[in-house]
């Protein structure tokens, strides 16, 4: 009975109960249903529900999973199970598994069973303070760029001793080691870990304690990680510890969905899964429930040019449905309000609002979308952050408030140390009370350098154009040197700055001090007119790394545009041509019922316009599938909104 509604190779994969398993499962093709009924079935078969675990990567999926599993172990009659929650499957994140194991053995890992866990906001707190100890200059050593170094070496496995052998003479390794020591020393004397010691720790506590790790290993004889394709190395390490010798262990993953390499996932925990445990069962999930045959046969055509994969073509019982709408925008504007008034036009004839997503590559792209929606009165939600509430945005603003008011004390808080430039709480206090006597030398001079750039920044808002106002802060600030250099989080925060520079281009042709400060007018405006509830019935706004693991009827994809999706990236580093189309692969099959793509000709970044060429991906997609977008409420017409 509990294998009605299950396909021929989702029964397999429910049915297989020792040695390792490995499924493919494509998007749409019912990965979680097949994962819970897995584990029902070998609850059914004699395996006590507490000898099962279950991983997966977001705090959402695992109450999803843990919730179906409650479900269909309360319906079905054979089984007679306690309330208790010992006696349960155990269903968890990577995260909260390490927090587990930590707490049954903190003594063993050297902490004490309440330990506090620091945030991303935490541990950068505590690196400016770490770098204060070591004597070194926040302002030529970014703790952003020193906290990611930190993650990236933790994420794979590395301690701070090994980080110190390999760094030898090298000039930043050497910086970063000694921050790190710093760092460590916070957290012992805050009994803290940081998240990524959530499993680091975990790792070196199995490793390092033979009786613990067989301990787990016997509670947990059946194992299933979901997102494998997702794991980095540590994660990856952890299940390999917990795996015990019967190798009862079940990987649900697809290479086509690999998209997050930039925080540290290893495509090749995947594909390496079958040599690594001998014998594994392979099963292919290919049947896909959620989408038309005409979005199948597009995502397919795109992703079989990617050589790095696992052979798979994703099919669907589902009707053709309509063809893929192509919309050729001539600037930002007219893609923006082609999107808007579609979007429009398909709420008004029934389609419930929520049910329609649009997509981008980059988080700046949401700016215009945003204004266009609401300036059509379109009822939308960004998820994520939303354009004026971005930090790296409403620290720029924050510079053309202070540059048209110096006497706002708010705003000069804000952004007296970004970058950071050695000013603190304290010194600010002093400065805010009268106290600046009381200061010293250093700290004088370096209040000194502050007004003297506010002054500049002052003098320029009043002779040049706003945009190259921004431009000036930007460069002068040390803000631009900061992110050009960091991680993809930083440069998505540079694209951002430069977004706000495009839009504050539309200002250029007022007087500069009126063109400021009609720029702050409007997106203080903005900001309150953005405020939406959590679970507005509203057409949703992400990036498409923000849609993994979602779906919708209607699905919108813009920016497909040669540099932009796929992307080249700000840094030097190359972007991997695989992962972007991978990522559109993820966009197109996120959608139900219709895919609309869309590219303008023309598009104006920092200020400056650029000519595009279409994506390689369109010309990947089938011309038979593709049909021209048409939309009669778009006339001749376009609204200019630069």
């Amino acid at each position: 009975m509990h294998l009605k509604g299950l396909n021929s190779e989702q029964k397999q994969a429910v049915l297989h109960k020792n040695g390792p398993l490995l499924i493919i499962a494509g998007a749409g093709a019912g990965k979680t249903k097949t994962i819970t009924h897995r584990i029902l079935n070998l609850i059914k078969t004699g395996v006590a529900p507490q000898n099962i675990l279950a991983v997966t990567f977001t705090n959402k999926a695992a109450k999803e999973m843990k919730e179906r599993v409650r479900d269909l172990i309360s319906k079905d009659k054979e089984i007679n199970l306690p309330v208790s929650e010992q006696r349960r499957p155990y269903v968890a994140t990577f995260h909260a598994l390490g927090v587990h194991i930590l707490k049954e053995n903190a003594q063993l890992a050297g902490i004490t069973r309440h330990f506090k866990i620091f945030d991303r906001n935490d541990s950068l707190s505590a690196i400016k303070d770490a770098l204060k100890k070591a004597d070194l200059d926040p302002k030529q050593f970014e703790p952003r760029k020193i906290l990611s170094v930190i993650s990236k070496q933790k994420g794979n496995t590395i301690t701070l001793n090994k980080y110190e052998e390999s760094a030898g003479n090298s000039f930043f390794p050497r910086i970063v080691a000694q921050v790190w020591r710093e760092y460590e020393r916070i957290l012992k004397r805050e009994n803290t870990y940081d998240f990524d010691d959530l499993l680091l720790k975990t790792v070196i506590l199995l490793e390092t304690n033979e009786n613990v790790l067989e301990r787990y290993k016997n509670i947990w004889k059946y194992i299933h990680i979901d997102e494998y394709q997702d794991t980095n190395k540590v994660q990856c390490k952890l299940v390999n510890l917990l795996t015990g010798n019967d190798n009862n262990i079940c990987v649900v993953g697809d290479v086509d969905q690999n998209i997050y390499s930039w925080r540290g996932a290893d495509i090749e925990n995947l594909l390496d899964f079958e040599n690594k445990y001998k014998n594994t069962k392979t099963l292919l999930l290919e049947e896909n429930y959620r989408s038309t045959k005409n979005i199948l046969e597009a995502s397919n055509s795109v992703i079989k040019k990617n050589k790095k994969r696992k052979e798979k073509n994703l099919f669907t019982k589902n009707e053709d449905g309509e063809k893929l709408s192509l919309f050729c925008a001539l600037n930002e504007n007219h893609e923006a309000q082609f999107i808007t008034l579609k979007s429009k036009e398909l709420i008004e004839s029934g389609v419930e609002p929520k049910e329609i997503a649009v997509l981008y590559r980059a988080n700046f792209q949401s700016r215009i979308l945003e204004e266009v929606f609401l300036s059509f009165d379109v009822p939308y939600q960004v998820l994520g952050v939303r354009f004026f509430e971005r930090k790296e945005v409403k620290d720029i603003l924050a510079y053309l408030q202070v540059a048209l008011n110096p006497e706002s004390i708010t705003a000069t808080k804000r952004i007296i140390n970004v970058p950071a430039r050695g000013i603190g709480k304290v010194t600010f206090m002093k400065i805010v009370e009268g106290r600046e006597g009381e200061l010293s030398t250093s700290a004088r001079a370096k209040v000194a350098d502050f007004r003297a750039l506010l002054k500049q920044i002052s003098d320029i808002a009043l002779s040049l154009k706003p945009s190259e106002t921004i431009k000036f802060i930007l460069k002068n600030t040390g803000i631009e040197d900061t992110l050009k250099n960091g991680a993809e989080e930083e440069q998505e925060r540079l694209e951002n700055i430069k977004e706000l520079v495009t839009l504050a281009s539309r200002y250029d042709v007022l007087e500069p001090n009126e063109g400021v400060g009609k720029l702050l007018e409007d997106a203080a405006l903005a900001s309150e007119q953005d405020e939406l509830k959590e679970e507005k019935n509203a057409v949703r706004l992400m990036t498409v790394h923000a849609s993994k693991g979602l779906e919708f009827e209607y699905v919108f994809i813009a920016g497909l545009e040669d540099g932009l999706f796929p992307h080249s990236g700000l840094s030097d580093e190359k972007k991997d041509d695989e992962e972007e189309r991978r990522l559109f692969y993820v966009a197109l099959t996120r959608a139900k019922k219709k895919v609309f793509l869309s590219y303008a000709s023309v598009r104006t970044i920092f200020g400056s316009q650029s000519v595009n060429m279409p994506s390689e991906f369109i010309m990947d997609i089938n011309e038979e599938l593709l049909e021209e977008a048409e939309l009669e409420n778009l006339g001749e017409e376009i609204i200019d909104f630069n």
